[in-house]
């Protein structure tokens, strides 16, 4: 083998975050998997709304980074001690590493670890032909779901964790989702499978809301042309929702969604903020009179000891065919490509919703 073979293997292609705005496709080390770690070679890698801002506006927690954490693949090879997992295997991978010795996480509640690493912000992620994670972040997907839809197992648990936040029985009660990205469609998609009804959406892109409907969504409007709260009024004989879920993290959904918060009702923030929130008084004075709730919700529930979790309840639910992610992908582009594709994301140069990268 000629020192250039020899070389060649142990490099692979990736897209890397040198600073803020400078993200390049370039040859880096290919990782090793060390003990008790699993290598993953990376066949889809969705990108997440965060993402954008990640690469141009805030940066990683150091650089240089390799970003992407919501991706699917096949197991290429073991470290020494991994004895969940075999290669060969299609995978998912948790992208939150949790340190293992805070009080959260002894309870097992991995998203509060106070000193967390992550896939993707603070160490490298997937944007990449291969990526290391340890054994107890590795989850088999089921033969009945592709790995282009186990790709977004990510965003899909965090929209069913938001709506676990809830704690109540949504049979019959009445929810709105404010944002129809793919997150918003998956939460719309889970509160339809556990039997919410009625389900509005709102969004001010029309092709958002035709995506909505053509999920089988008859109540999803363009709010810059359609009230929100006057719908969701004419439909709940002047209520309001039981649950309303601001999904869009700006100023306008936030206060939208407050609004439309009926009596005893509950309403859940999962957009990533944008910008500063100025609420009325009134309108804060109509929040405390009706007794709702506000609740925050980050990331999902993932269990190491193999219990009943976010991640689990997606890959059957995707299996079983109870929520469908195909219908969200807009784009599948090649790794080199990526690069160019955040670009137009970010100047939003064409519509997109689920965008998913390949090696």
């Amino acid at each position: 083998m000629t020192t250039f073979e020899s070389h060649n293997h142990t490099l692979m292609h990736a897209c890397v975050l040198h600073a803020v705005g400078d993200i390049r496709y370039q040859q880096v080390p290919k990782p090793y998997p060390r003990r008790g770690q699993v290598l993953v070679r990376v066949a889809f890698c969705g990108v997440c709304g965060s993402d954008i801002p990640r690469v141009f506006a805030k940066g990683t927690y150091r650089f240089p980074t390799i970003i992407g954490h919501e991706f699917s693949g096949i197991v290429e090879a073991c470290g020494e001690g991994v004895d969940r997992i075999s290669p060969g295997q299609r995978v998912v991978v948790f992208p939150l590493i949790w340190c293992g010795k805070c009080a959260p996480c002894e309870q097992g509640k991995y998203v509060q670890c106070v000193d967390y690493d992550y896939l993707g912000s603070r160490s490298d992620g997937a944007f990449a032909e291969y990526v290391v994670a340890p054994q107890e972040n590795v989850l088999p997907v089921p033969e009945q779901v592709s790995l282009e839809e186990a790709a977004m197992t990510e965003p899909a648990a965090v929209a069913l964790h938001a709506l676990r936040r809830v704690r109540e029985n949504l049979l019959g009660r009445s929810v709105a989702v404010f944002g129809a990205g793919p997150i918003g469609l998956m939460v719309a998609q889970w509160a339809r499978a556990m039997g919410a009804a009625p389900i509005f959406l709102f969004d001010i892109v029309d092709r958002k809301v035709q995506m909505a409907r053509g999920l089988g969504f008859d109540l999803a409007f363009n709010s810059r042309e359609r009230d929100a709260l006057e719908v969701i009024r004419s439909v709940t004989q002047r209520d309001g929702v039981a649950v309303s879920i601001e999904g869009a993290g700006v100023p306008q959904t936030f206060v939208q969604a407050a609004a439309c918060t009926m009596r005893g009702g509950i309403m859940v923030i999962l957009g990533n903020p944008s910008a500063d929130v100025t609420l009325p008084a009134a309108l804060i004075s109509q929040l405390m009179r009706r007794e709702v709730a506000v609740l925050g919700t980050w990331n999902s529930d993932y269990s190491a000891a193999g219990n009943d979790d976010d991640w689990r309840a997606v890959l059957n639910g995707v299996a079983r065919g109870t929520i469908a992610l195909r219908p969200l992908v807009t784009h599948q582009v090649p790794l080199r490509d990526a690069p160019q594709v955040l670009l137009m994301m970010k100047e939003g140069r064409e519509f997109f919703s689920k965008v998913l990268v390949y090696p």
